[in-house]
């Protein structure tokens, strides 16, 4: 028994993997099924309380997702009109911060580009804007041909096109039948090995629930964090660069990073000192701190428990091999996998090969 639980968890482990690989590689076209399957998780608990209250399932699916889509909306105007001004603000410092940013660069650079004065510098810029000018019409031209024949032509692009505007009924056919297909493929499993499938399947849903979820609202704490601290520092594009920072969070350690590069960056062209880049650097060192220590732990809690060297470690070898996507899968599949891990080992010590009888 224990030699043919382990045959099915292994089958399990590289079924899962065999479909990762075959999403990370079509992955324009699996893009929008992966939006739609992470949006499905966020809407779920809204969904559910409402049909628990009487309504029907596929009514609360459409209130969730109108409620959720005026929330969106909402966030995006907030921020647009943020940006919007930020904009007009860098807009005005423009020039302040060309000049700094001309007086850093060392004297051998400036003359191995050729722009050892102002005056040329604007020679330079006047020349490049007078080429662009004159870029024909007959260029732009013969690259819409190109690129509409490229579009006529790859079916994959269309398809891939043409799945972002289904997000919406696959979401609705996600949340609405995902419990009965659940129960199909359960039906499948023989017997024996029934409970012990159901338990690892509520493993995984937990895990990837409580990371889908968590991390999304993560990144939004943080983003609100980020902003705040940059704006009050006085950071041009604070809550760009905040919002930014943490968006890209949703792959760990990379919005920090981008955040910290960028605002550090920004506070030395408007300040021109060493004390605003370093209270950039310490504003994200204290919201890293009381993310690691109070944000994660009550949102995300230790179910995915993945190491710091293990989460690196997948993140690079999902970024090699899959890119964007690659990063933005490894940390949920790497959970998974660990689970599965975990379920081998377990069944592995109770064989008779490793208990030596």
């Amino acid at each position: 028994m224990k030699n043919k639980e382990l045959y099915l968890i292994i089958v399990a482990a590289v079924l899962f993997v065999g479909l990762l690989v075959l999403v990370c590689s079509m992955g324009t076209i699996f893009l929008p099924v992966l939006i739609s399957l992470i949006l499905a998780y966020l809407l779920e608990p809204l969904v559910t309380p409402l049909e628990k209250r009487g309504v029907n399932r596929s009514l609360a699916i459409v209130i969730a997702f109108c409620g959720g889509s005026v929330l969106a909306a909402g966030l995006g105007a907030f921020f647009t009109t943020s940006l919007v001004a930020e904009f007009r603000d860098v807009q005005i410092n423009l020039p302040d911060y060309a000049t700094r940013l001309y007086n850093v660069i060392p004297q051998q650079v400036k003359v191995y580009l050729d722009i050892e004065t102002p005056a040329k510098v604007y020679a330079h810029a006047s020349r490049i804007l007078d080429e662009l000018r004159g870029v024909s019409f007959d260029l732009f031209r013969e690259a819409f041909t190109i690129v509409k024949k490229a579009f006529a032509s790859t079916l994959a692009f269309v398809l891939a096109l043409l799945g972002y505007f289904i997000i919406p009924v696959y979401l609705y056919y996600f949340i609405k039948d995902f419990p009965q297909l659940k129960g199909s493929i359960v039906d499948l499993v023989p017997g024996r090995f029934r409970a012990r499938l159901e338990e690892r399947a509520r493993e995984i849903d937990e895990l990837l629930s409580a990371f889908i979820r968590g991390q999304l609202s993560v990144c939004a704490i943080l983003a609100v964090l980020y902003s705040i601290g940059l704006y009050l520092i006085g950071i041009d594009l604070g809550v760009m660069i905040g919002t930014l920072a943490g968006v890209t969070f949703i792959i760990p350690y990379f919005g920090t990073i981008l955040g910290i590069l960028l605002s550090m960056t920004m506070a030395f062209l408007k300040f021109h000192d060493i004390l605003h880049p370093l209270l950039c650097l310490g504003w994200f060192c204290l919201v890293q701190l009381v993310e690691g220590s109070i944000i994660t732990p009550k949102i995300v809690g230790d179910k995915v428990g993945l190491h710091p060297v293990v989460t690196i470690l997948a993140l690079l070898v999902g970024g090699q091999l899959f890119g964007i996507l690659g990063m933005l899968l490894a940390v949920p599949v790497t959970a998974v996998l660990k689970v599965l891990l975990r379920s081998f080992i377990e069944e592995y010590r109770g064989t008779a090969f490793y208990q030596g009888s």
